[in-house]
């Protein structure tokens, strides 16, 4: 495994992508795409610009009529999204606008790469609403190369606490934050990838007894505090046993490996990637080799040491991945490693499962 001048690992190759025919929005509706294309522009001028806040490029007019047509597309979309490998997953970015397109300088941009987001763009660091709209803005443009999931921070009972209410009142005045929570409450809960790898923000659920129980769940909708809502959101693997558990976090479910064998058997897949916990090195392979889950975003809340990773599906379903190394945080940080959470307790066959996910290479 060797690292690139940047520290960024690289190393597995990935077979030649088969080309699909694109959705082209420029042929569609021409003023949209330019409009989309300006937008992206200007949200890109932010990048590593201290001296721009995004008040000063977008108007909350022009934030509320994006929001609008995301929210369309949202709706037209299955709850149960479906996108074809080769396809890059990406975990958490939670509000960290800057370390998100270090991360687009290391694994590609939207178009030419395709990417399946899992969750939490807001709350915890400064640029929730920035993230959102280049985001927005890319599944405006190019909504066939972009599948974008809803996270537990996408609810108004979340983010009302962790940061992105503030974020809004000081930015655009809290009104803007009610049409936010409209535009969460119609994003799709999971992901389909190849018909094989399901992808959630959060995990597994008692009720997830056929993927039509997810393409079923009506939007827009609220999670409340049970049910297969709050799991595709809230519930996390666990190596401490086999089965179902009652949650840490209160809410919601811990499982462990033999639910994750059952669900695939049950939902005729082969994989899941799912997001929602900070790990070490960006990502982690749970025992059994049938679940992993990724986060997107360095030095968590400068409180964790953490890297950043993105998991790559090639056309053939293998697995790889791309890693961003943390940067150094300031001497007074009282940072320290995340935890593994649901990695084999053998300390060999856990670095054997690690090992089976290879660095990825550019063909």
């Amino acid at each position: 495994m060797s690292a690139d001048g940047n520290n960024n690992k690289s190393g597995s190759k990935e077979l030649p992508k088969q080309e699909t025919k694109r959705l082209d929005l420029a042929k569609v509706d021409p003023k949209c795409a330019e409009w989309m294309d300006d937008c992206i522009k200007r949200l890109n001028s932010l990048y590593n610009n201290t001296g721009t806040d995004i008040c000063n490029i977008m108007s909350g007019f022009e934030i509320i009529a994006i929001i609008r047509l995301v929210e369309n597309i949202f709706m037209d979309e299955s709850n149960l999204c479906e996108a074809e490998a080769p396809i890059k997953v990406v975990g958490d970015i939670h509000a960290q606008f800057q370390d998100l397109n270090r991360l687009f300088d290391l694994i590609g941009r939207v178009p030419e790469e395709k990417m399946m987001f899992l969750g939490d763009y807001v709350d915890r660091g400064p640029q929730g609403i920035e993230v959102l709209m280049l985001l927005f803005c890319l599944k405006i443009r190019y909504r066939d190369r972009i599948f974008i999931l809803r996270g537990n921070h996408e609810t108004a009972s979340v983010n009302k606490i962790y940061g992105f209410y503030v974020e809004c009142q000081m930015k655009y005045g809290v009104g803007i934050w009610w049409d936010f929570q409209s535009c969460f409450n119609r994003i799709p809960m999971a992901g389909l990838i190849s018909k094989k790898v399901l992808c959630m923000h959060g995990g597994l659920s008692p009720e997830l007894v056929s993927l039509d129980t997810i393409r079923n769940i009506p939007r827009p909708c609220e999670p409340l505090d049970r049910g297969l809502l709050i799991d595709l959101l809230w519930s996390d693997p666990t190596n401490k046993g086999e089965g179902w558990f009652h949650s840490i976090r209160g809410i919601s479910y811990m499982f462990g490996k033999a639910v994750v064998e059952q669900a695939c058997k049950t939902l005729d897949i082969d994989l899941i990637i799912r997001a929602h916990q900070v790990v070490q090195d960006g990502y982690e392979m749970m025992t059994g080799r049938r679940l992993i889950t990724v986060f997107s975003v360095p030095n968590y809340c400068s409180q964790f040491t953490n890297a950043a990773a993105v998991v790559c599906l090639n056309a053939n379903l293998e697995i790889s991945f791309q890693q961003m190394l943390p940067p150094p945080l300031p001497p007074t940080a009282k940072a320290k490693a995340a935890p593994s959470i649901a990695n084999d307790t053998n300390v060999e066959n856990a670095k054997a499962d690690k090992e089976f996910i290879k660095p990825y290479v550019k063909v």
